[in-house]
């Protein structure tokens, strides 16, 4: 037979069973509609962030610390002036902000630009005209947010700090920044020269700054400005900066391999003007003028590495749905096969061998996964552009949303891919029927005859694992990590069969004579030949799973940021309190009827040395064992007490002494060491433990301690936790601020307190703890719609491969439905037996989804949030009774044909 006439055979065969295989085709073509919308609209969010990554840094190259710019840097920025690259500060910083005179109040971001900034992109107002006026005029613009909160409007004044403004408009959309931003805290942007009249900045005061640089036109390639990165990093920290050099090196090369020496070579004279002024600069590197230096490449890799991580997560949904239909193709495949034993054995009487029939169904195969995996592709572009919508508010720029070709082609492979490599299983069984199998009338898919030796079966088998260990691996983008990816689904999914070979097992013993006939003729049901209990349970179970697993997580992680009366110390947070500020603070709070405030003292402090060994030294070790580099490098914000707080316990080690035996304990020797205490993730993170001993950098005072013991603590809870505590003794007449948390009745009463304390202490921000469990309630509802939108494609299915498994048994069901109405059954006891058998399937497969899902749930909750699990049960009972309802259903509408056919039609059809 020609492949010519094999085509047109598939195509003249097919006309009487393309409902059924429209039905198949379904299965495939939701699993690639995850996949084609996810893989797209990732592309285009990386394209985007090629295309805009200008104006997500504002410039070619930026300046950034948390100290303010020492003086040999301000002059480095001033000599890269004179080669003609232009410069932009940004100062950001929180504050509370007041409405003048309303005395409305908010805490809000705070941004003091200087004129130039931004280089690229354009700072959206309303009006439009407003962003001119920021340089010349004391004038603030300020999210649309800012003025609902404070009941103001354009045209009012804002005290902020010391100083007041004149509301000169509202932000539209700001480049790099999200829009999500606005909710997290109102943004206002002011200029920089009122920095000093706003009086905000004291001592411990948590400030970023920021210095954009634009590169002169012709020398702003991203190779221009990784040059000029890599100099300015050796000046302003040789250390740091080294690893980071290397490491971009080989990227450079290949960047570079392939050009003209000549154009290697050439230099423009400014830019290496500005070089030779940054290495010529002579910086002292301290603590305080740690600066890091980034470049619009470290912008986009950093956005794309991102965007690829939250990709492969969301592709595990969409796969675990691409498998699901592979599950529904082999189902469907197999009762396919059944009723099309008649006209195999009668092409097999016609003279057509087993090779050239099994090529006709794989014809068939192939082009109902192109079919399917092609309408599949079509809705995830559809799909694509819904998801700006979904999480567009999260990015911090402007997604342009278009049809990917190599997302779609991705999808169209894999979808076709993964419905032959499932259908090849059943479809081999049609090399076996022989053509006295035209003389038999049964068309059960029993009748199918089975080699479970057979050598193809086997090397089909190997394909198969083969394929989704492949797919996964792709998707994950790692071998290893598709490996572990493709284990858990496995596990999942042999967990899922046995759990349905048991209730095969325990069906056939259960029944008991004294139960209802229909009970028992249901249950009977599930170990009949050719049953689809398994097909069901995988189905079934994986949705289950699926819904479960994000509803678990999402209820766990809501749950350990909510706030109650026995869980924080108070509802309202004041921070950058001076310490000549925390007495006045507490009497305020105090006179105006409410408990007194909570303080607790903040002093700032860096490792200048482990056991002997500078943290400079430290940072040279590259081995395997060496301590984490931020744990020696970051500035450590620590407190000390007497106590543990409730959202700490010890792991090792023992609690400090009393005041008393300290006491005696420093009379007897002034030079010991004082105690410290440690979270335990920094001490692993240090290598250090109980009896290390560590001196720290105490604004420029060394304090010498060893650590007493190692805490856990429960970063999830509202209130004051801390890296180190010290004892009481070491750190109390150190430069010092204070956190004050006070205990205020939810309302106007708190908007009141704020006001007064602004009006008292401008330096002094406050933070409604109450408002921000429910803006990160709704962040995280946001996050968890995406989630579950993707998670709704598992749902949907599971319905097509619970229509194929029905199926694949329906003319057997209609010829029982038959005899059960010769012997005097009624339609309703044919439809209960129905019932009882789904009632059982849908039990069997939504309790076994919903234990993986506790079980899944547990592990990314531990694993990956390094959190406590307390699972939601009774919603989580709630949608399994839900996954069984919607199995009694579907498998009650789908079999409406066994209890309506009469028993002469069935006669007739003998």
């Amino acid at each position: 037979m020609t492949v010519q006439g094999l085509l047109r055979l598939a195509w003249k065969e097919s006309r009487t069973a393309r409902k059924r295989l429209a039905l198949y085709m379904s299965s495939i073509a939701l699993g690639v509609t995850a996949l084609v919308a996810i893989d797209s609209f990732a592309d285009n969010v990386t394209r985007s962030i090629r295309e805009q990554s200008r104006t997500l840094l504002g410039g070619d190259l930026a300046f950034e610390t948390r100290a303010q710019f020492s003086p040999q840097v301000d002059s480095l920025l001033d000599s890269l002036s004179a080669t003609g690259i232009k410069s932009a500060r940004l100062t950001s910083l929180a504050s509370m902000a007041m409405a003048v005179p309303g005395g409305g109040t908010r805490l809000v971001q705070l941004r003091a630009i200087t004129e130039g900034y931004p280089f690229y992109g354009v700072i959206q107002t309303e009006p439009a005209t407003a962003f001119a006026r920021l340089q010349n005029e004391p004038v603030a613009l300020v999210d649309p947010s800012l003025l609902v909160s404070i009941d103001g409007r354009v045209g009012d004044s804002l005290k902020v700090g010391d100083k007041t403004f004149l509301i000169a408009g509202t932000l539209g959309n700001v480049p790099g920044d999200a829009a999500i931003a606005e909710v997290i805290g109102p943004r206002v942007y002011v200029s920089s020269r009122w920095l000093d009249e706003m009086a905000l900045i004291r001592r411990g005061s948590r400030v970023e700054y920021e210095a954009v640089l634009q590169l002169p036109a012709a020398q702003s390639g991203p190779r221009d400005a990784a040059t000029m990165a890599r100099a300015l990093r050796r000046q302003l920290d040789p250390r740091s900066a080294q690893r980071q050099i290397e490491e971009e090196r080989e990227e450079e090369e290949e960047r570079t391999r392939g050009q003209q020496q000549a154009d290697e070579a050439e230099e423009d004279s400014i830019l290496n003007a500005a070089i030779q002024q940054a290495d010529s600069a002579q910086l002292t590197t301290t603590p305080r003028a740690r600066v890091r230096v980034r470049t619009v490449q470290d912008t986009e890799r950093n956005m794309t590495e991102t965007v690829s991580r939250l990709a492969n997560f969301l592709s595990i949904i969409g796969l675990v749905a691409l498998l699901l239909g592979g599950i529904g193709v082999a189902s469907g495949v197999n009762a396919f096969v059944a009723a099309k034993i008649d006209t195999v054995a009668m092409l097999r009487c016609l003279g057509a061998t087993s090779r050239q029939v099994l090529a006709l169904y794989v014809v068939q195969a192939a082009a109902m996964g192109l079919v399917g995996a092609s309408a599949g592709a079509a809705l995830g572009v559809a799909v694509q552009y819904g998801f700006p919508r979904l999480v567009g508010d999260f990015l911090p720029l402007d997604v342009q949303v278009s049809i990917e070709s190599r997302a779609l082609l991705i999808g169209l492979i894999t979808g076709v891919w993964v419905s032959l490599v499932f259908a090849l299983r059943p479809l081999l069984a049609l090399r076996l029927i022989s053509p006295l199998q035209a003389l038999r009338r049964n068309t059960d898919s029993a009748a199918v005859p089975r080699e479970w030796k057979d050598p193809v079966r086997i090397v089909i088998d190997v394909l198969l694992v083969s394929s989704i260990v492949a797919i996964t691996s792709v998707r994950m983008g790692s071998f290893r990590e598709g490996a572990w990816v493709s284990v858990a689904i496995a596990a999942a999914g042999v967990v899922l069969y046995a759990a349905a070979s048991l209730l095969i097992a325990v069906a056939r013993r259960v029944v008991r004579p004294s139960w209802a006939f229909t009970l028992r003729q249901g249950i009977a049901n599930l170990h009949r030949p050719a049953n689809q209990t398994r097909a069901v349970t995988l189905a079934l179970g994986f949705g289950a799973f699926l819904l479960s697993t994000v509803f678990l997580i999402q209820s766990n992680q809501l749950r350990r940021i909510q706030i109650t009366e026995a869980s924080a110390p108070g509802n309202l947070l004041f921070f950058d309190v001076q310490d000549n500020q925390a007495g006045p603070l507490d009497s305020l709070i105090r006179s105006a009827g409410h408990p007194a405030s909570q303080q607790t003292p903040i002093v700032t402090m860096r490792v200048q040395s482990i056991n002997g060994q500078t943290a400079s030294d430290l940072m040279k070790d590259t081995s395997s064992t060496r301590r984490a580099p931020w744990a020696l490098r970051r500035e450590y914000r620590s407190t000390y007490r007497d106590t543990l707080v409730t959202s700490e316990t010890m792991s090792a080690g023992k609690w400090f002494p009393d005041s008393a035996a300290r006491a005696t304990a420093r009379a007897a020797n002034p030079d010991a060491p004082f105690l410290v205490s440690l979270e335990t993730d920094l001490a692993t993170d240090m290598r250090v433990g109980v009896g290390d001993t560590i001196v720290w950098n105490v604004q420029g005072l060394p304090v010498r301690t060893v650590v007493a013991n190692v805490r856990v603590v429960n970063w999830a809870r509202f209130e004051a936790n801390f890296f180190v505590v010290f004892e009481p003794a070491a750190i109390r007449r150190a430069p010092q601020q204070f956190v004050v948390v006070a205990n205020i009745p939810a309302g106007s009463a708190v908007s009141m307190v704020q006001r007064d304390a602004v009006q008292l202490f401008p330096n002094v921000s406050s933070l409604d703890l109450t408002l921000v469990r429910e803006t990160i309630g709704n962040i995280v509802s946001r996050v968890v719609l995406a989630v579950r939108f993707l998670g709704a494609f598992a749902l949907a299915m599971g319905i097509p491969v619970l229509f194929t498994a029905v199926a694949a048994t329906r003319r057997a069901r209609i010829r029982e439905g038959v005899l059960l109405r010769t012997l005097g059954a009624s339609r309703g006891q044919v439809a209960r037996v129905l019932l009882a058998e789904y009632g059982a399937l849908g039990a069997l497969g939504a309790s076994t989804g919903m234990l993986l899902s506790i079980a899944g749930a547990w592990g990314v909750t531990h694993f990956v949030f390094k959190d406590d699990f307390d699972p939601a049960l009774l919603p989580t009972f709630a949608i399994a009774a839900g996954m069984l309802l919607l199995t009694m259903l579907i498998g009650f509408l789908t079999s409406r044909d066994v209890y309506r056919e009469t028993p002469m039609a069935a006669i007739r059809e003998s």
